[in-house]
């Protein structure tokens, strides 16, 4: 079973940390477009409940981004989580060949 996530581009300019004061983790998405990347952010919550129900490289995630009418398969490729905190501090998506 598939996932449903959204997540909304990251702003110009945005500092990470101010993000995740914001409650907003940044995150990316390869593989959607070539070998084009995407600066996203997701929200913490979200986030949280995601990490319990999706293994990396192996729950597929239907990522929906609203600001460019794109959603699609995604698999969660990496979690950074902050060494002291123990919160995740950055996500890393992949876009699956359709």
């Amino acid at each position: 079973m598939a996932i449903a996530l959204e997540s909304h581009k990251r702003p110009e300019g945005s500092k990470p940390n101010a993000l995740r004061r914001s409650g907003l983790i940044p995150a990316n998405l390869y593989g959607h477009n070539g070998a084009e990347s995407i600066s996203l952010v997701v929200d913490a919550k979200t986030v949280e409940r995601l990490l319990k129900q999706a293994a990396p490289n192996k729950t597929e995630i239907e990522l929906n981004i609203p600001e460019l009418q794109w959603t699609g398969k995604t698999v969660l490729r990496e979690v950074q989580i902050h060494p002291a905190k123990g919160t995740p501090y950055h996500l890393s998506f992949f876009a699956a060949k359709a």
